[in-house]
């Protein structure tokens, strides 16, 4: 993060950033009851989380918070080591120590639970800016939440499983993925995993859905040792493509300056180079047709699971495959009958404004040519009554559109007329 953008950032979200008054007083140490500093807390609390958000980072440094980011001339806030030690208490920001070691084993995950209660407790203000980083566990929770919904859009089961370093990728490098895994870990929705196969092959089992992570399988474990597998024949592709376009180059630039023995040379490199590429992509395809074949049969396993339970219910409770069959037809036809309605209102949203306008043009001449002295006087309704409520019988008798079909049946079936026929509406009473 550059502390330049950074300042410029601010001076868009903080318009009065630089007026001197109001900046003497923000940058001022925390004095008195809770309640005389609790505004400027809130102010360079919030700061700090949009600077993070915007910037797309959920690890801070607490010495460039204060002396970049709020630097001012030379001056800085006195006042923002409280600040993170009171983020610090109330769980709004955690230090990577104080997180459960994800590549560990439980024993030792336990082990630093109670160290980091331990260490909680000498916690201060002084020493808080000597951390190297803090984590904002608001935006921890947004990042884990964008990693799953990312894996989400390239996998069409419940869990998947990948490589470390492609989770690391993901979350945005080494530290940042070692929180989201934590975070992760904690909430049992992921899972650190790794094998030997002749070197060490490390990978995060992830879920996908509401559930919990299932726990790991062999099937798990074969599975990241193909994906594995697989990222390095794409890798050991993207090399041979570089090698043979430097080759491709030199060839070039041998031809041009009339060196043909040497422009030979690099020809020969490329069709080795070719060659070379040709068995890479012919593995990297078998890898990618066994990992197609497992998550098919992993998407079969679920859905005979699921025809599984519904059969199991079925037989508890003793209903018959022809009662299914009938509520399957039920279904359809009440969607159906859902579709038909739709389409009859529709005619009903598309009117044009000259035929409102027609409409209640119709609704003045109806109520000016003496409708109103139909009303019955023994009734008891003064005249400004009974004008209200000729009115209300003109609106609810408006058609929205000239022979739109349903549109009386929608009309109808909003319960208002029956309602204004039977008696007056509490509405026209108080008029």
């Amino acid at each position: 993060m550059d502390s330049k953008s950074v300042k410029e950032f601010i001076r868009k979200e903080v318009p009065d950033w630089d007026d001197e008054l109001i900046a003497t007083a923000r940058f001022k140490a925390f004095s008195g009851q809770k309640s005389d500093w609790e505004p400027k807390f809130q102010f360079w609390k919030n700061l700090i989380v949009k600077i993070a958000r915007h910037f797309g980072v959920f690890i801070i440094s607490p010495p460039q918070v204060k002396n970049e980011w709020f630097n001012r001339g030379g001056l800085t806030p006195l006042c923002i080591d409280h600040v993170l030690f009171i983020m610090y208490n109330e769980g709004e920001i955690t230090r990577i120590s104080d997180m459960v070691g994800p590549y560990s084993g439980r024993i030792t995950q336990l082990f630093y639970k109670v160290k980091s209660l331990m260490n909680r407790s000498t916690m201060s203000p002084e020493s808080i800016l000597l951390e190297d980083c803090l984590i904002l566990t608001t935006l921890l929770k947004e990042k884990a939440d964008e990693v799953i919904k990312c894996l989400s859009e390239s996998h069409w089961n419940s869990h998947c499983v990948v490589t470390r370093n492609k989770f690391e990728s993901m979350c945005g490098g080494q530290k940042e993925g070692y929180a989201v895994l934590s975070y992760l870990s904690g909430c049992r929705k992921g899972q650190y995993l790794s094998t030997n196969k002749k070197e060490l092959i490390e990978g995060i089992k992830v879920s996908l859905s509401s559930a919990v992570v299932s726990g790991v399988s062999s099937l798990d474990f074969d599975t990241l040792h193909l994906i594995w597998t697989q990222e390095k024949l794409q890798q050991q592709l993207d090399v041979i493509d570089r090698r043979w376009e430097t080759s491709r180059q030199s060839a070039l630039a041998s031809l041009k300056s009339g060196n043909k023995k040497l422009a030979l040379r690099h020809a020969k490199e490329m069709k080795l180079g070719t060659e070379n590429r040709e068995k890479c992509n012919s593995l990297l395809n078998r890898v990618e047709e066994v990992l197609c074949v497992i998550a098919n049969v992993e998407s079969t396993k679920q859905v005979t699971g699921a025809i599984q339970i519904g059969a199991r219910v079925i037989k508890e409770n003793k209903i018959s495959i022809e009662e299914v069959q009938l509520c399957l037809e039920e279904l359809d036809e009440s969607i159906d009958s859902q579709k038909q309605v739709e389409k009859a209102l529709a005619p009903s949203l598309d009117m044009e404004d000259e035929d409102i306008e027609e409409e209640f043009r119709k609704l003045e001449l109806e109520i000016g040519s003496g409708n109103l002295k139909d009303l019955n006087p023994e009734a008891g309704v003064s005249d400004s009554e009974g004008t209200d409520q000729s009115l209300a019988d003109a609106l609810l008798n408006l058609k929205l559109a000239d022979d739109a079909p349903g549109s009386g049946s929608a009309i109808q079936n909003s319960g208002l007329p029956a309602k204004n026929k039977e008696s007056n509406s509490p509405m026209l009473e108080a008029a």
